[in-house]
């Protein structure tokens, strides 16, 4: 990986929120991906978590999977009841804490989440639950209204008694140009609306350039690309204006990438590779995550969305984040 210095003179307009909104927008990301409803709260009360390597973390999760019916056993889960390894953290002290997802009669649990803690000696030091209610519906066809089309049925367990849904994600695009992916879980018996909430994430702010920054990069043959190896590949795309695909790889013959102005496309580049730098950087020195993820993989970024596109959104399907040039571009 070859280090480059770009530069940045002055304050710019709306692109300019490029690092609050990646070390906000990502950060939410990080909290929000996979199936859950709800957020629960992975304590850690043994100690701070460790960096674990790729091959650590596999094999913790392989454990965990292995021994999951016999968690849900311990849990006394109901015999419909099934769980799902989606993530684990060790601390320090050798202690980890493994979150689950839950399926009842194969359907997925929105809101039954758990974390289940154990000392580094294998034994259980409790549990945190997103729901503590116990789980009985019937999933017979004959008792449920029409499905919406393209819905999939769910148990929604995030808010009040858990009951029988189904979840239909609408897309389309919101009045200021953001895609929008809106997902809305239905009462299975009364067909009313439980909750709604939009796969897509906006983040807003002000940012401050003064000087030079780094953003990593790699060389590619005779030329560079805007991939930082040292934290998970992330790239930078550029979309040139359109608002499908991955757009086109940053790349550049000498590894000096923009000029601080908008008169050079890849200065927005270095915005969005900064800004994910950061996050990355916090994780790993803050949380003792390896990425996003926690799986040691990079985000990848993609800036000129759109025209006059007055925002910056991430989005879980292609795992990352999107940045438009601001009213005039």
């Amino acid at each position: 990986m070859t280090p480059h210095i770009a530069r940045f003179t002055k304050k710019r307009s709306t692109l300019a929120i490029a690092t609050a909104v990646a070390a906000g927008a990502l950060l939410t990301a990080g909290m929000t991906t996979g199936a859950s409803a709800q957020p629960v709260a992975d304590a850690t009360p043994g100690g701070a978590p460790m960096k674990l390597s790729g091959a650590a973390r596999a094999d913790l999760l392989q454990d965990a999977d292995a021994k999951k019916a016999g968690t849900a056993k311990e849990l006394k889960l109901g015999s419909k009841e099934k769980l799902v390894v989606r993530d684990v953290v060790k601390d320090r002290d050798g202690a980890t804490h493994t979150r689950y997802e839950r399926t009842y009669d194969g359907l997925p649990v929105l809101g039954g989440d758990l974390v289940v803690h154990e000392s580094k000696a294998g034994k259980s030091e409790g549990v945190t639950r997103a729901t503590s209610k116990r789980i009985a519906v019937t999933t017979a066809s004959a008792s449920l209204k029409a499905a919406p089309e393209g819905a999939r049925k769910v148990v929604w367990a995030a808010s009040g008694t858990p009951r029988l849904a189904y979840e239909k994600v609408v897309t389309g695009t919101q009045k200021d140009g953001t895609p929008r992916k809106l997902h809305v879980v239905t009462d299975a018996a009364t067909g009313k609306k439980i909750f709604e909430w939009d796969a897509i994430h906006t983040g807003a702010g002000e940012s401050q350039y003064s000087g030079s920054v780094t953003v990593g990069s790699t060389k590619s043959g005779s030329s560079y690309a805007l991939t930082d190896a040292e934290r998970g590949g992330h790239s930078t795309y550029d979309l040139k204006h359109g608002s499908s695909g991955k757009g086109t790889l940053f790349t550049d013959a000498d590894d000096k990438w923009g000029d601080g102005t908008t008169n050079d496309a890849a200065t927005a580049g270095v915005d969005a590779a900064y800004g994910a730098q950061v996050t990355w950087d916090y994780y790993k020195d803050v949380q003792g995550r390896s990425g996003i993820n926690g799986d040691g993989k990079g985000a990848y970024s993609r800036v000129h969305y759109g025209n006059a596109y007055v925002n910056a959104f991430w989005d879980d399907s292609c795992f990352c984040m999107t940045y438009g040039d601001g009213e005039g571009n």
